[in-house]
């Protein structure tokens, strides 16, 4: 009986079209085109890169940048000071991103994204410029503030495309971080101090010399410019039906409500998800604890993005491995086009064998013997040391891609449109907010464990490593029963 009584409210429910909803003619668009839509997928990508790169760029040339700066009175004082710039941009970002998404669900996805890139621009640019530590600061922390691209981009991501299409629409976000780290790390390696790489071709006395670090933030300006120029033709899918937007949510919302839970279009696949009835953000729980498990494999991301460029710029009395910006540049880029090939080829088909909650949970344990092994790799040099570095770093950038996308997919998967940009900009708030103290306090302890070489517990940068495994087994935890729950109730349009 319950059966029937949904087969009827289904068939009930009807599709409507109005004219002149941005949102209905991307919905027309999707029922008529079956295949990948390629251009909105390249926007996705455009946009995405311009929210990627400035974050990346930095980490090659921060701690020669902070020492250039002269704010550290001693060496081992660079990290500590290179944490809180490092965090600024997600403070600012943490501060703004709800507000963000509100707006993008209110006046379309476009608008922010538009306003976002164009303020990458300018901010990005006067980071370059920066002639003192607060310079600097201040302008990372307003880089972050105004940029709101990643909850819209989330959004739209998921609404451009058919259902079928939607993993690979948000694994596009870790494809484009691929790409960052191939071009963000090399911009920010071979670019800066551009007058000591190549005083032929750039003088100490010229603005190259002056700001040694502008450069590199120059050309990632000048991409965002072609960036924002191509995302002029950027499709709005936000629906808006004027006086007769409320009354469409709510008859979604009794559509949901009534939906008898037993029944789901997707067979008993346990690892599929489903959209819960209530519509109080903060109380859909596989929302918030796929936001929660997120949030805590991101401070993991970022602390060890900070603490491996530290630790391998540092001299190997530190128990660094006494790399050039230029080699880290390296290392980073390889890793990045690595990461690009995986997402593309590798990781579809990973998800084909067993589902993306899975892939994720093997990922992030195979991840803490990984880790393991970074402070070991202080006694190797040369060829070896190039190479096992490299290696490490692209199987630990691999897992790291790998669960986050899968929680990415949880959460896009837990509302319904008109809320989505909201939900959005609150992960990306909360995310922020531990990527904000992860560089803080990576760069406090990766200091602090670097004027304990010869401690008989954890010496030197083994400590800085094993606090990173003790966030991971948390993050282990968040994303298996009974924290982790998945929706019961099937969204239907």
């Amino acid at each position: 009986m319950a059966g029937d009584q949904t087969v009827a409210l289904l068939k009930k429910k009807t599709k409507v079209y109005v004219h002149g909803c941005p949102g209905c003619e991307q919905d027309r668009m999707k029922r008529d085109y079956k295949g990948l839509p390629y251009k909105a997928f390249f926007f996705v990508f455009v946009a995405t890169l311009c929210s990627s790169l400035p974050v990346q760029s930095l980490f090659p040339f921060l701690y020669f940048m902070i020492r250039d700066l002269n704010v550290a009175k001693r060496v081992e004082d660079i990290g500590f000071y290179a944490g809180f710039v490092g965090s600024a941009f997600m403070v600012g970002r943490m501060l703004t991103a709800v507000f963000w998404g509100v707006v993008a669900d209110r006046y379309g996805r476009k608008l922010v994204i538009m306003f976002s890139i164009a303020s990458a621009i300018v901010f990005n640019t006067l980071f370059g410029l920066s002639a003192t530590y607060w310079m600097a600061f201040v302008t990372r922390f307003l880089l972050g503030a105004t940029n709101g691209l990643l909850a819209p981009l989330k959004a739209f991501a998921t609404e451009v495309c058919r259902e079928e299409h939607q993993n690979l629409a948000l694994s596009l976000f870790t494809t484009t971080r691929g790409i960052a780290l191939v071009i963000g790390p090399a911009i920010g390696g071979f670019l800066a101090q551009p007058a000591d790489k190549f005083p032929t071709i750039f003088s100490k006395d010229s603005i190259w010399g002056r700001f040694p670090y502008f450069l590199p933030c120059l050309c990632i300006s000048l991409i965002s410019l072609v960036s924002f120029i191509i995302c002029l033709w950027l499709p709005e899918t936000l629906h808006k039906h004027g006086n007769n937007d409320e009354e469409d949510r709510t008859t979604e919302t009794q559509c949901i409500s009534q939906i008898d839970p037993e029944v789901k279009e997707n067979g008993d696949n346990p690892e599929k998800t489903y959209l819960p009835e209530s519509e109080n953000l903060f109380k859909n729980w596989p929302l918030m604890s796929s936001i929660m498990a997120f949030c805590v494999f991101s401070l993991v991301e970022m602390a060890f993005a900070e603490i491996f460029t530290l630790f391998a710029v540092s001299d190997k009395k530190f128990g660094g491995l006494s790399m050039s910006s230029q080699d880290v540049g390296e290392v980073l880029s390889i890793t990045g086009f690595s990461l690009m090939v995986y997402q593309l080829f590798v990781y579809p088909f990973i998800t084909r064998l067993s589902s993306p909650l899975v892939s994720a949970r093997v990922a992030a344990i195979i991840t803490i013997p990984l880790v393991t092994t970074f402070p070991f790799m202080t006694y190797l040099s040369g060829f070896v040391l190039s190479f096992v570095v490299t290696c490490a770093s692209v199987l630990r950038n691999v897992f790291s891609v790998t669960f986050i996308t899968c929680l990415n997919i949880l959460q896009n998967n837990a509302v319904a449109q008109h809320q989505r940009g909201t939900a959005n900009g609150i992960s990306v708030t909360a995310m922020s907010f531990f990527k904000a103290i992860a560089p803080a306090v990576g760069g406090i302890v990766f200091s602090w464990a670097q004027k304990r070489q010869h401690a008989a517990f954890l010496p030197g940068d083994h400590m800085v490593f094993f606090a990173i495994n003790v966030v991971n087994l948390i993050g282990i935890f968040m994303i298996f029963k009974p924290f982790l729950a998945l929706p019961t109730v099937k969204y239907v349009t």
